[in-house]
Order: structure tokens, then C-alpha cells, then sequence
């Protein structure tokens, strides 16, 4: 089976999934696609498990203008062969905060670049990219990753930067990637504490 086979057959899919209830909610809410089906991610999961990880075909469905296929090529992406740059295009196409967080969870979390582009994202002045950007290093943090004196300066630099963002989801996301940092031991909750006192967080 080709693939712009498998696409089209993914794509007929989603008909025996929708859920019109849902699809409505999420237009109200401003997730604006062409199509959106409203399929749950579990059934998504389900319908990723029929295939294998598949770099081509996960580009193919990243290019539909429909939330499902977006997810799945989320799903279906295999993380090491996906390139830093094509990871920057999906960001930069990245419309709402449920496809920041399932492409951090999925996909950027474990690239090996990931580090690095998640405190470049951290860094930019797009909502949605520090909330993508916080999800990876909350991730990066729970497995253990411990930043340099460079990295934890800046970290703490840009969670003072989001903390005062108008945006509610920018601040959710750094204060959950913050509590990952503190996490990583005594000290550098400490070392939070006192660079974000003024912020009464703690």
C-alpha cells in the first residue's frame, strides 16, 4: 500500500470515530482546521497502533488541514529519523495549544536536539512555542536531566519572562515545567527560590 493510500484510508476512517459534539466544542474553543472530527486521542492511539512508526507517511499526514491527521503524524512520527529542521517547520505550523503539547509529548521530547530547541522555544515570543518549549523541558527534567549553571540561569531567566505573560496557558505550562526543575534535587529548588521570590510561586 502506498503511501497516499494509507492517507486516504486513514482520512475514511475518522468517519466512523467522530464525535460531533466534540468537534463543535473544540471550533467555539478556536481550533480552527479545515476538518476536525472530533476523534478522541485514544482512539487515535488505537488507530496509530495498526501501523508502524513511518517517517513518510507522518509527513504526508502532517500537510492535512485536519486535527486528526496532524495527531497521528504526531503518533507516527519515529523520532530519530525526524531532522531539527523539519521539527522547526512543525513548530512554526503548530496552531493551538493541544497540538504544542502532542507534539512535545510524542515527537520533540526525544529528538536529540531537544534541549536545545526547547530552550530556544522557551525563549521566543510566540505563546505557543514556550508552551511547547516548557512541555518538552518538563519532560527532559522528569527524566533527569540536569541543565548546566548557563542553562539553569536562562531557564530561570525565561520563567521570570512567562510568569509575567498575559497568557494563562504560557503561565501554566512554566509553572509545571518549573516544578519539574525543582524536582531535580534540594538545590535547585533552591536556587529557584531565589531567583523567582518575587514572584511569590513557592
Amino acid at each position: 500500500m502506498t503511501t497516499e493510500d494509507k492517507v486516504k484510508e486513514i482520512k475514511q476512517s475518522f468517519r466512523l470515530r467522530m464525535n460531533g459534539v466534540s468537534s463543535h466544542s473544540m471550533r467555539e474553543k478556536g481550533l480552527d482546521y479545515h476538518l476536525n472530527w472530533g476523534v478522541s486521542l485514544p482512539h487515535l492511539q488505537e488507530m496509530a497502533a495498526e501501523y508502524e512508526k513511518d517517517y513518510t507517511l507522518a509527513i504526508a499526514l502532517w500537510k492535512e488541514d485536519i486535527r486528526e491527521c496532524k495527531i497521528l503524524a504526531t503518533l507516527l512520527m519515529p523520532a530519530d529519523q525526524m531532522p531539527t529542521e523539519v521539527a522547526e517547520i512543525w513548530m512554526e505550523q503548530i496552531r493551538s495549544q493541544e497540538m504544542a503539547e502532542m507534539c512535545a509529548l510524542h515527537v520533540f521530547q526525544y529528538l536529540d536536539d531537544a534541549p536545545l530547541l526547547a530552550f530556544r522555544w522557551i525563549a521566543s515570543e510566540r505563546d505557543l512555542e514556550q508552551i511547547c518549549g516548557c512541555h518538552v523541558l518538563a519532560r527532559l527534567f522528569s527524566q533527569g536531566m540536569e541543565p548546566d549553571e548557563r542553562g539553569i540561569n536562562e531557564f530561570l531567566d525565561q520563567v521570570s519572562v512567562m510568569m509575567s505573560s498575559a497568557s494563562i496557558p504560557v503561565k501554566h505550562a512554566a509553572m509545571n515545567c518549573l516544578n519539574r526543575f525543582c524536582e531535580l534535587g534540594d538545590d535547585y529548588d533552591l536556587i529557584a527560590r531565589k531567583a523567582l521570590r518575587n514572584f511569590d510561586l513557592f
